[in-house]
Order: C-alpha cells, then structure tokens, then sequence
C-alpha cells in the first residue's frame, strides 16, 4: 500500500475566502506562535511550512535601504507635480523594484511603510521632504494615487501593501517623543484626520503607522482614534505598525504607564498590531506580551485579533498562494521605463516662482554655475543608492557645452593650523575603492559604520587644503580634495573617508568653537573636540584621563567662496546660483530648522553673484521651503531634491526643452515672524497654512509660473438637486502662449457668511493639463457636498451651513483668474442645548492659553491652562432655556474655574476644597447661578487645573 497525500489544509486553499483560511490558520498556530508574531520580525512556523515575516519596508520615494534602486524625487516634490497620474506610476514602478528586489534578496519585505500623509502645517518641520503638501485634499490625492500605485490593480492579490505614516498631529522633531499636540475638535475633523481618511477611503491602504508623540494628552500608540475613527473608514483588515522604539517610549521617555506590560497590553487593545522595537529582537515584547497575559490584562483573543489582522496582509500579498500571485515573477528593475519615469517626476516637480524673462536661456547663454549644490545629486534618509547620477553642472555641461559653462563651487578654501605650527593633513588613500555608504543595503542603517581601511589624519608642514561648508548656525563640513568628507569612525580617528554627510548620527559635521586666540575643532556626531596624537588624528577619548587635550586651531583662508563666485559670474552672460540644503543636515528626521532664512554661507554667495552680474537665477534645490528676496533676481526656481534625475531635468527646464509647470504644495511665508509656535497645532486659532493665513505670503500655495501665458473662460457652476447636493463646475482654459505646457487648473471654495471662522479658500478639486499653442480645453470638476461642510463642535458632527460659497478658479490660491457664487440649502445652525447635555470643555469655539489633554488613559479629552498657569474659553450661543440655577464642573488638580456670561462680570468661582489626588482622579464641584435664554459662556481656568465637562441644571 502506499501513503496517502495528507490533505491540503484550508489556509492553503486558494478558492476559499481568506477570512476563512486565516480562520483556520489561527486555529492551528499555538498561543506562543500567536505571540511571536506581534514583534516586527515574525519568526518562521516551520511545522506549518510558514516562512519568516516582517513588517516595514521603507519606499517613500523609491525602495530604501536595500541598496542600489530606482531614486524618485522627494515625496514633497511629487506633492508639487499636482499629478495625481504620474505618482501612480511613480508608486507602480517602485512597488515593481521592490518585488524584483525581493526575489534576489528576501530581506526586502513587501509591507512597504508609505507614504508619509502628515500634512506640512509648519515650514520648519524637519521632516517637510517626507510630506505631499500642507492641504488635507492635495495630500490625500497624491498619497491615494501612490499607494494605488503600490498596491496594483489586481482584484485579489497586492504586489506591496502600503502603510500610512505617521498617525497623527505629527510636525514636530523638537521632543517628537514627549510633545503633546493639541488638537481641538475642529482642526482634528477637518485638517488631521481629513488627509488620512480619504485615502484610506479609497481602498489601497493596508494599515497605518502610529507617530511618535502624543494627541490631546495622549500617545498616538494607546489613542482611541484608532478604532472611533480608522477602523471605522474601511472594512479592511488594517494593520497598524508601531514607530521603531515607540512601544518602549510609553513607559521610557513618556512615562505613561508604570510597566511594559501594562503598555503593551494597552497599545494592542487600542488597536496596535505589529511592535517595531529592540530591532530584529523580539524576545522582549513576546516578553511583555506574555506578561500581560498572565496578568490578565490581555486575552488570546486580543491576540488573535491583532494576528488575523497581520495575516491577513500577507494572505494579500500572494505569500499563501505562490502559483496564483501574479506579482510574484515581477522583476522590472533600473528599467528604461523607470529611469524615463525619474525623469519626466523630477522635471514635473520644478517649479517656477519668478521670471523677468531671463528664463528660458538662449541656447548660446555663456553661462555662470555657480553654489554649493551647483554639483550635487544629494540623497535623504529615506533614499536607495543611486544607480544613475545627475548633477545640475553635469546636465548643463552636455545641454550648453562646457566650453560656455564656468563652475565655481563657492565653498572656502581653508588649512587648518596647529598650535604647534604644523598644518592638518589628509594622507593618500593609494588603492582604496570608492566605498559609498549603505550600497549593500542593511536592514537599520542606522547601525552602518564608518569606514577605517583608510588612514587617519595627521599633520604635516605644509597641510592639504580643505573645502569648508558653513550649513548654517555654526555647522561646518570638511572634504579634502579627493572629494571624501571628513568623518569621524567608530575608533575615533578622524579621516577623510566619506562620499557624503548621512547616517542616523551624522559624523561628518564640525563646529568651530572660538578658544583663546584659535578655535576647538569639535565633532558634533561624538560631542567631542579633535586633537593631535601621535597615530594620528582623533576626536577626545571618553575616559577624562586618557583624554588628550582639544588641539586649537587656526583657520587659514587661502580662498573665500564669494571671490571665486564672483570671477565667474563677472564673465558670464547670466549666473545660475544652486542653493538649498543637504537632507543630513540642518532639518531632517529628529531636528527642526530654526529659521527659514538661507545659510549665511549661501547668502553670501548670493550676494556676490549678483553684485557681479544682474542677470542672475537662482535655483533652491531643497527639502522645504526658503524666506528669499525675489525681487533683486531675475528668476527663481524650486525643486525639492529630485533623485537621480534631478540634474537633467533642471538643465531641460533651465534650456526650455520643457516649460516648468509645479506648483508650490505648501505656503512660502517671507519672514519667520510670519510663523506660529512649532508646536501649535491649532490651524484655526494660529490662522495657519494658506487657509487661514491673512498676511501676504512669499509665495501662495498653488504658485508656479509657466514659459506660456494662459486664459480661463466660460465658467458655469450648477448644483445637483437631491441629498447629495454636490457642485459640478466647467470652465475653458487656452494656451495663449507659443511653447506646449502644462497647466494646473485649481478649484477653490470659500464660505461667503459663515457663522464660524472657515478657510479662507479651500482646495476643492485641481487638474494638470497639456496644451499646446493656441488649444483650448474643458475642465470640469464635481465638488461633492462634504467640501462645503464644516465640524460643528456644538452638535459633534459634520454640517453644512446653507447660504452662498464662492466657486474660485485659477492658477493658485492667490491667482484667481474666474468666480461665481453659489447658494446652497443646508441646516442651519442650532444653539448648544447646555441645559440638557452639558458642555465637553474640548468642544469650545475659542480658546486663549489652553491645552487640550487626557481625560483618561482610555479615552475623553479634557482642557487645561498652558504653561502660563491661566486659560480663557468661549462656548458659542449656549441656550440656557427658561432658566438654570446651578453650573457643575467636573475637575481634576487643583486651580480655580471662573464663569461668566457674554464676557461679563463673574456669575460663578469654583475652585476645590483640596487639590485631588492625581490628573485623572475627577471631581464635581457646584455653585448657584442665575441665567436663561442664549448666551456665549466664557470661562477661565487658572492653575493646574484639568476641566473635563460643565453641566447645567435647576
């Protein structure tokens, strides 16, 4: 006799549905094998055939980390394309790299952890490369076109499965991990969530990653929204994916909790399904896990849930049905396609802030090139290694000739003298390789070391010129003229051992720190100074007793970058200044900029440009946006940093081979006084971004000018009679220039008389449209009844304010070109009903010096005074009916609560007896009061004092 074929088990039966194979697998898999799963590094179940699974690949603009891979430019510069069609394919070809990646190296994982949807509310984010756009409709355009883009458009099987970052209120790296955001009502509805849900709506998105810091008081790894608000979006499996670290941080840095198992179990109770901490460790939270469970503060039902919920992406993947994947031979990789794709991304990301004509460049313009990205292909952390590179000097070269183009980099060039008279030196490297950092790819670059097969620096009588770049606020890089950077290694000698600044610990930046009649060369990677020693140079051992004594130096300048500039810009026909800022440094993942004024170095270099020659164009090639002087250039230009086409397609637009068509995805303001507090979420009250900024921005959002000249005509506005009531709009617009370009008609609508304060325009819908000389073409765009509506805080629900809207339609925000009114029907608005319901203190119309916080661990909000000690609240329109004769506060800490009505004399001073035992530990306090009718109530807190509900009765 022979054996039998056991049977195929159900979770290897494709015709199934998959909720019931991940039934079945559930029920197979042990509690400990459940368990093991919610670590980022899900271990191999060998005896049920199930390989190893991670979460998280980082693809945000091309796949990174894993090596060598197609690079696409920033994803703030694909917010600027507006071209929803183009980042879909932007996100097809990365997903199909990483699926070709994948099948050579099966550390790249296919949970790839994109997009970023945070909307860019503040300019000095230093994360802004990782964002679309400070508008939730544009943001959440572009994000759905890209994870369409990775998810594939098969009905059954994903090629990637993206993952939303990062869940919520997050624009902060100042104390990202302790900081609260205070999110009222309104600005959480309509601004926060807004961008999140409309592209978790459409249908390509596996889940979600919770951000750093926390929400109302709140960490975003414990938050109610998860479930009251995602979960409820889509009947998806979502899984959400925790920040590398954060689960830790709950008890570590933020105190939340007392232990771990208490935070595990609550971050998998508010929804949290895969934990990313402790690296490729996961003994750790198995550890907490289990302890959780064995306290009784987690069920294996909890665990099922959060498991099925894993599960139930790699079943979409294809993992359990190899044959039937139809991604799973996919290996388009550095293909002609997705290198044409770089291209044509970087060239539709540039935008064109100002022209005098100058632009474009006749093709035989003897052309000055000039700045310290004049030469540059620079990457982020979120970046593969390049395969292809293209500098703007190396693209101008080939377009104009370099016979007609000068360069002059405009770093200072400098030797670094010894007390003892000697100059630093840079040894030969005779037979090293060009090493560059992370082309072997790593799973953590974070934990990639420098190089130190090269000899370290030492001295000598005559010293090696070293080109010095000033950053900003006293942060220098060093490179010897090889091209490698000064870079400090794990041993601590100093070399020149860099293809470029990076690293999770940047270790190849210094300051140079005045010192009697010299300077103290530190290393700001270590925090220590460099000295001399007898093997060579090295940064102050830790041990103070072995330390050696900081050398101090003189800084010899053999040239300064401002004349070499001004050389070549003196004899030139016109000068490209090539500024911005190096993604490592100065604004990037866990640092804020300061300010939005250019490096010093780089005004400097500006300033001598120009003084030489008037026809000067600068070109800001950076992560986030500058406070420039326009006026004085001829033109000027942006591009976030573009990938490895970057330097083609500046020198295309630069010739007129293509006419620049981006436009801005977020406000340029002209002065840091223009901005609110880093860390002041309230959109609304701070009147920030384009929505509610009532100053005269640098630029407005929606700005960007074209080589043609454009007309809008024709514009008809109808409304759609039924519930929906949405708004369909059509409106011509002509090409009445003489070169093919793209347009970007926008859509904009406004409240006429709103009863509440409302965006001053708001982006309703946008189109990217090509034209040729002389053609005209229909635009017509339906705005559906929702992008009239507004939070109404007094009723805790969308409503639409019936009245006229104002239907704007143009170039930019600012640039109108046609607009009608419209008259919509809708509910009008309704008092708060205080007698009956109360007031939720965070439901407030307008606040002065407040906070909103944690009512609980679990869930509610309540309010508290800021740092100042005092906060004031206004409650619109309260209806007190025929009479109340007693206010109630429910209350925690100690302080007082102070009510009055329409702004007048106090009716009532509450304050307790004795402060309670802890924030969370709520008492009502009561006082008579004598009021009726329609009022708006004020309040103010002083103290800390925690207010979570006022109530009326009598």
């Amino acid at each position: 006799m022979s054996a039998q074929t056991p049977p195929t088990p159900p979770f290897r039966d494709p015709q199934l549905p998959f909720a019931k194979r991940i039934d079945d697998l559930l029920g197979r898999l042990t509690l400990d094998e459940k368990v093991s799963f919610l670590h980022q590094f899900a271990p191999a179940v060998e005896r049920l055939g199930i390989a190893a699974f991670r979460t998280g690949q980082e693809a945000l603009h091309g796949v990174a980390w894993m090596g060598p891979a197609t690079v696409f430019p920033q994803a703030v510069g694909l917010g600027a394309t507006w071209n929803t069609e183009l980042v879909r394919r932007v996100g097809e070809a990365v997903s199909k790299e990483t699926r070709a990646m994948r099948s050579r190296d099966d550390r790249v994982g296919l949970n790839v952890w994109a997009p970023t949807v945070n909307l860019l509310r503040h300019p000095l984010w230093g994360r802004n490369e990782e964002g679309y756009s400070e508008d939730p409709k544009l943001t959440s355009a572009i994000a759905t076109a890209y994870t369409h883009g990775l998810r594939g458009d098969h009905p059954t099987y994903w090629r990637t499965a993206p993952v939303l970052k990062h869940w919520l209120a997050h624009n902060n790296e100042t104390d990202r991990d302790t900081s609260s955001s205070s999110v009222r009502p309104r600005v959480l509805h309509e601004y926060d969530l807004r961008a999140f849900r409309e592209t978790v709506e459409a249908g390509a998105v596996a889940g979600v990653m919770p951000a750093y810091n926390l929400v109302n008081g709140r960490p975003n790894h414990v938050s109610p929204y998860l479930r009251e608000h995602l979960r409820a979006w889509t009947d998806e499996d979502l899984l959400v994916c925790s920040d590398a670290g954060a689960p830790s941080n709950l008890v570590d840095s933020e105190h939340y909790f007392d232990t771990h198992e208490e935070a595990t179990a609550a971050a998998v109770l508010a929804g949290v399904d895969s934990f990313t901490d402790h690296g490729t460790d996961g003994s750790k939270i198995t550890a907490r896990v289990r302890g959780a469970l064995e306290q009784g503060l987690l069920t294996e039902a909890d665990v099922d849930t959060a498991v099925r919920r894993q599960l139930s992406v790699r079943f979409r993947l294809g993992e359990f049905d190899p044959h039937h994947d139809p991604h799973a031979d996919t290996g388009d990789f550095d293909t002609p396609a997705h290198r044409a794709l770089a291209q044509e991304a970087a060239e539709q990301a540039i935008v064109l802030l100002g022209n005098d004509g100058v632009l474009p460049l006749a093709p035989d313009t003897r052309l000055a090139v000039v700045g310290l990205l004049a030469d540059e292909c620079k990457l982020d952390w979120y970046s593969g290694t390049l395969i292809h590179r293209s500098t703007p000097l190396e693209a101008l070269y080939e377009r104009f000739g370099a016979e007609r183009v000068e360069f002059a980099e405009g770093v200072d060039r400098v030797l670094l003298k010894t007390s003892a008279g000697t100059f630093l030196h840079v040894q030969a490297a005779d037979g090293a390789d060009d090493e560059v950092r992370g082309a072997e790819g790593a799973l953590d670059p974070a934990l990639l070391a420098g190089r130190t097969d090269l000899p370290p620096l030492t001295t000598d009588a005559t010293g090696t010129e070293l080109a010095l770049i000033d950053w900003g606020e006293g942060v220098l890089t060093l490179r010897a003229p090889d091209g490698r950077y000064l870079s400090v290694a794990d041993d601590g000698y100093v070399r020149a051992a860099a293809d470029q600044p990076g690293g999770w610990v940047v270790q190849e930046t210094f300051r140079l720190e005045p010192h009697e009649n010299g300077h103290l060369l530190k290393h700001i990677g270590t925090g220590r100074h460099v000295s001399v020693a007898a093997d060579g140079v090295k940064v102050a051992d830790e041990n103070p007793e072995l330390e050696a004594e900081p050398e101090v130096w003189e800084l010899v300048v053999v040239e300064r970058g401002e004349d070499a500039v001004a050389r070549a810009a003196a004899q030139a026909d016109a000068v490209l200044v090539v500024a911005g800022n190096d993604p490592h440094i100065n604004g990037r993942e866990t640092e804020d900029r300061t300010t939005l004024r250019l490096p010093a170095h780089q005004e400097r270099l500006l300033r001598a440009a120009r003084a030489a020659n008037p026809r000067t164009v600068l070109a800001l090639v950076s992560a986030y946006p500058y406070a420039v002087e326009p006026d004085a250039l001829s033109a000027v230009l942006w591009t976030a940093h573009g990938g490895q086409a970057a330097g083609t397609a500046l020198a295309r637009v630069l010739a007129g081979d293509v006419s620049p068509a981006g436009r801005l995805p977020q406000t340029w303001y002209a002065d840091d006084a223009d901005l609110p507090g880093l860390l002041d979420y309230d959109v609304i009250g701070a009147r920030q971004t384009y929505l509610y900024f009532e100053g005269t921005p640098l630029f407005p959002f929606g700005h960007g000018l074209s080589y043609a000249s454009f007309s809008y005509a024709d514009l008809s506005a109808s409304v759609t009679d039924g519930t929906d009531g949405a708004v369909h709009v059509s409106f011509t617009v002509t090409n009445t220039g003489d070169v093919t370009a793209d347009e970007v008609p926008q859509l904009y609508v406004r409240a006429a008389d709103p009863s509440v304060v409302r965006p001053r325009r708001a982006l309703a819908a946008h189109r990217r449209v090509t034209l040729a000389p002389g053609a005209t073409t229909e635009v017509t765009f339906e705005a559906p009844s929702s992008a009239f509506e507004f939070w109404d805080v007094a009723q805790g629900r969308w409503r639409l304010e019936p009245g006229p809207y104002e239907l704007l339609v143009g170039a930019s925000s600012e640039d109108v070109r046609l607009r009608t009114t419209v008259t919509l029907d809708g509910e009008p608005a309704a008092s708060r009903r205080v007698r009956e319901r109360g007031l939720a203190a965070a439901d407030f119309d307008e606040q002065s010096g407040i906070e909103i916080v944690d009512r609980t661990k679990a869930s509610g909000d309540a309010v508290t005074p800021t740092t100042a000690g005092t906060g004031e609240l206004v409650y619109r329109d309260c209806d007190f009916g025929n009479g109340v004769t007693e206010v109630s506060v429910t209350v925690a800490g100690e302080g007082v609560v102070e009510l009055s009505l329409d702004g007048t004399t106090p009716l009532a001073v509450l304050t307790p007896a004795t402060p309670t035992s802890g924030p969370y530990d709520y008492t009502t306090l009561s006082a008579g009061i004598a009021a009726e009718g329609v009022h708006d109530l004020h309040l103010r807190l002083r103290g800390p004092l925690r207010l979570a509900h006022v109530g009326f009765s009598g």
